[in-house]
C-alpha cells in the first residue's frame, strides 16, 4: 500500500498528515501548543505569541510603548488599560479623528462607539464598540460552527435511515412461497405418488423466487462499489485541492518574510545614506561660515588699508603748501 499523502505545517513547515493540522491556519499540534493565540492584557486585541515558552499576553506594540512611556493608564472613552499617551487610547484617538465625537454603545451603553455614517458597517443593524462588536463575531462564529455541526450530524442520520429503510425495502420484497412441508396430501392417492407429484411443482415454484434476491443483491453491490469508487476520487480530489493550498500558504509566508527582510534592509540603507548626507551638509554649512568670516575680515582689512593709503596722499600733498 502507498504511504499517505503528507502536507506542511504553515509555522515549522514539517510534514504531517492532513488530520494533524487545525483547519483555519494548518498548524500541527506542536505549533498549535507552542503558538497559542491569548489577548493582549492592555490593548485586548489577539495576537499569537512567536517563541516557544513565551508565557507573555503583552502584544509587541504595547511593549514598545511601556519601554517608552511606561504603563497605560485606563481610556476615558472605552475604559479599556490602553492610554500610554494621554487619557485616550490610540484606537479612540484615531477614531475620533476620523468619525467625531463617540456616541453610546446600544450593546453596553458606554460613550465608546464611533458613527462611521455607514449601514454596512454597522453589526446586525446596531452601532457597537469595539470590544461588543468583537464579542459578537466570536459568538457568531460559534453558533455557524454549531450548526454546520448538527447539520452535519443531521444528514448522517438521515443517510443511515435512508439505508436502514432501504434494507428494510429489500427485505420486504421477497417472495412469500408456501411451505410445502406443510401443504395437506391427497387422500386418495399413495404416498409415494404424493411426494413425486408434490416435489416437481416445489421445484417450480423455488427456482423462478429464488433468483430475484440474489439479482437485487448483485444490483446493491455494483452501486456501493461505483460510490465507493467516487467517494476514493472525491477524497483524492480534496487532498490533492488541500496540500496545493498548504503550498501555497508557505510560499506567501516565505515571500512575506523575505520581502519584510527586504524593506528592512532597503530601510536600514536609506537612514544610512541620509544621515551620511546630513553630517557632509553640515560639514560644509561650516566651511560656508568659516569662509564668509574670512572675507569679512579680508574685506575689512582692505577698506582699512585703502583708508590708510588715502590718508597718507592726502597728508603728502599737503606738506608743500605748509612751506
Amino acid at each position: 500500500m502507498s504511504a499517505p499523502a503528507l502536507f506542511a505545517c504553515s509555522r515549522c513547515f514539517a510534514r504531517f498528515p492532513f488530520e494533524e493540522l487545525s483547519a483555519g491556519q494548518q498548524l500541527c499540534k506542536e505549533c498549535r501548543g507552542a503558538f497559542p493565540v491569548v489577548k493582549c492584557t492592555y490593548c485586548r486585541s489577539e495576537f499569537q505569541q512567536t517563541s516557544k515558552g513565551n508565557t507573555s499576553t503583552i502584544c509587541k506594540k504595547c511593549e514598545q510603548n511601556v519601554k517608552a512611556y511606561g504603563k497605560p493608564t485606563a481610556c476615558e472613552y472605552c475604559n479599556i488599560i490602553a492610554a500610554f499617551i494621554g487619557n485616550k487610547c490610540q484606537r479612540c484617538t484615531n477614531s475620533e479623528i476620523k468619525y467625531g465625537p463617540p456616541v453610546n454603545c446600544e450593546q453596553c451603553k458606554q460613550k465608546c462607539a464611533f458613527d462611521r455614517q455607514d449601514d454596512d458597517k454597522k453589526v446586525d443593524g446596531k452601532l457597537l464598540c469595539w470590544l461588543c462588536t468583537l464579542s459578537f463575531k466570536r459568538a457568531l462564529a460559534k453558533t455557524k460552527q454549531g450548526d454546520a455541526e448538527r447539520r452535519a450530524h443531521l444528514k448522517i442520520s438521515a443517510m443511515h435511515k435512508k439505508h436502514k429503510e432501504g434494507k428494510l425495502r429489500s427485505h420486504n420484497k421477497r417472495p412469500n412461497r408456501p411451505d410445502v412441508t406443510k401443504m395437506p396430501a391427497p387422500e386418495d392417492q399413495p404416498p409415494n405418488k404424493v411426494a413425486r407429484n408434490a416435489a416437481p411443482g416445489a421445484r417450480g415454484d423455488l427456482d423462478p423466487n429464488s433468483s430475484d434476491h440474489v439479482v437485487a443483491m448483485t444490483q446493491l453491490k455494483e452501486q456501493i462499489a461505483s460510490l465507493k469508487k467516487q467517494i476514493t476520487q472525491k477524497d483524492a480530489q480534496l487532498l490533492s485541492k488541500d496540500k496545493t493550498i498548504t503550498e501555497l500558504k508557505a510560499k506567501h509566508f516565505t515571500t512575506e518574510t523575505e520581502f519584510r527582510v527586504k524593506m528592512k534592509t532597503n530601510q536600514k540603507e536609506h537612514d544610512d545614506k541620509v544621515e551620511t548626507l546630513n553630517k557632509r551638509i553640515s560639514g560644509l554649512l561650516k566651511q560656508v561660515a568659516s569662509l564668509s568670516k574670512s572675507s569679512k575680515k579680508t574685506t575689512k582689512a582692505e577698506q582699512l588699508a585703502s583708508a590708510n593709503s588715502d590718508a597718507n596722499n592726502s597728508s603728502g600733498t599737503d606738506s608743500p603748501s605748509i612751506q
